[in-house]
């Protein structure tokens, strides 16, 4: 069991003071007196309100942000040379669907060509070999051998 808890008499427990132990005190040095007002006092400014009454105190003086230096300025050779590179793109990708519309145009073309070829072929092999009658040519019946044009029946 602990001291402080064990059951005695006031008198009986033994008394102990501390005395604080003083520190020398610093030396300091004054600062050198400059005569005259220093330049980041503002002047006192008053103010006489509506009722008469005078106000006096400091104009605050905003704080004004750091000036922004100037952009550096662009070359005149570098806007150049960009425009041109953008106007050469312009010119290539222009030549390239100029280059696919002709070939498209090409294709389109020659489908039409052979589509006539087709169709006038188609009219001229209905007009030769049709059976639409004998109109006095030459008859050729090869199963029954009769070839009336070199006069040879069989």
């Amino acid at each position: 069991m602990y001291p402080e808890h064990a059951p005695q008499t006031p008198t009986q427990r033994a008394v102990q003071v501390h005395q604080p132990t003083p520190y020398p005190p610093a030396v300091t040095t004054p600062a050198p007196l400059v005569p005259g007002q220093p330049d980041g006092v503002p002047a006192v400014a008053s103010i006489v309100l509506p009722d008469g009454r005078i106000v006096t105190g400091y104009a605050i003086d905003h704080a004004r942000p750091e000036p922004v230096t100037a952009k550096p300025v662009v070359s005149r050779a570098a806007v150049n040379v960009a425009l041109g590179g953008v106007g050469f793109l312009a010119v290539c990708g222009g030549l390239l669907l100029l280059t696919s519309f002709i070939a498209a145009l090409t294709a389109f073309i020659t489908q039409l060509i052979i589509l006539a070829a087709v169709i006038f072929g188609g009219w001229i092999a209905v007009q030769v070999l049709g059976t639409g009658g004998h109109r006095g040519g030459t008859t050729v019946n090869i199963r029954k051998a009769v070839f009336r044009r070199n006069h040879f029946h069989g």
